[in-house]
């Protein structure tokens, strides 16, 4: 049976953006007679809070988009991260650079991704009697060593994509301050809930050839990747929360319905040729995978309730 999971971060309220993700991954996981499965990226203890995570789960609910087994929250899993750690062992190498050292990369000719620019591989060959002493004056961060070998996948909007050698830098899976990172606790929860596809938004596209290197040493199987397109503000920017007030929770303490919003986000999408209302049920009935946009959405924070 398919298994697809929403991973939303609750560092806020559900936004826009993040709504997208859920609905297509709700649509494609019940137009496949799948699972709809929802997992909390809670690592950043800092930045996430339980009352972000509630109100997440709450505007679901009210959208109708229910998930079919208990919610995950990553922060009770850290057990499967040491654990994968130590199966990453000779992978991997500690790196004592800090954020200022590499701040100057953002300019020099290095790739730039999700990640930010592409790590040169200044500690990846340090002795270890230089581990030691620098050991001595700071904490390390943990990089993954990359593999020198493409990576392809058949993204299921996308078509085929392919990374050559040289495609990134090494990535880090643990900070110096001892948070796991984002590619190392995505992939171990994949693998371990038995994920068969992943849906997100085409900003983490460079984090699959990551996640697919990660899983090769793992020894696991790695589900399908679909990418769908990002949803702009009126700024030419991601919509995120500098957009100001464009939660779900505000629009529905505004009146509008959960069919009004489902609606809009479905024409928007793609997914019905006219804007109105909809309900999640009718929605599904007339589900095509094929007709996701592939172009990024471009769209005002507000929109009018009739």
């Amino acid at each position: 049976m398919p298994r697809l999971r929403y991973a939303p971060s609750p560092t806020g309220h559900l936004h826009l953006g993040n709504f997208a993700t859920a609905l297509l991954t709700y649509l494609r996981a019940k137009s496949t007679q799948g699972a709809f499965l929802i997992r909390m990226e809670d690592v950043d203890e800092q930045r996430s809070k339980r009352e972000f995570a509630d109100g997440i789960l709450r505007d679901l609910e009210w959208l109708g988009l229910t998930w079919d087994e208990s919610p995950v929250f990553q922060s009770e899993r850290y057990h499967l991260y040491e654990a994968a750690m130590e199966q990453l062992r000779g992978h991997t190498y500690p790196c004592f650079c800090s954020r200022n050292d590499l701040q100057s990369l953002a300019s020099a000719p290095h790739g730039i991704s999700s990640e930010g620019p592409d790590y040169p591989g200044f500690c990846r060959d340090l002795s270890p009697e230089e581990v030691l002493a620098n050991s001595r004056e700071k904490d390390p961060s943990i990089r993954f060593r990359i593999p020198h070998r493409s990576y392809s996948y058949t993204d299921l909007i996308r078509g085929e994509m392919e990374f050559v050698p040289g495609w990134g830098g090494d990535f880090i899976i643990r900070r110096s301050d001892g948070m796991w990172a984002y590619q190392l606790a995505c992939t171990v929860d994949d693998l371990e809930m038995g994920i068969t596809q992943v849906i997100r938004g085409a900003d983490l596209i460079d984090s699959t050839p990551r996640q697919l290197a990660l899983m090769d040493v793992l020894q696991g199987k790695a589900p399908e990747y679909a990418h769908t397109p990002l949803w702009m503000g009126s700024d030419g920017h991601r919509l995120s929360k500098r957009h100001g007030d464009i939660s779900l929770r505000d629009y529905r303490e505004s009146g509008f319905s959960a069919e009004q919003l489902i609606g809009w986000m479905a024409y928007y999408s793609g997914l019905t040729p006219s804007l109105q209302s909809i309900s999640l049920p009718e929605l599904l009935d007339v589900f095509r995978w094929e007709n996701i946009r592939k172009s990024d959405v471009s769209v005002q924070v507000t929109f009018d309730r009739a």
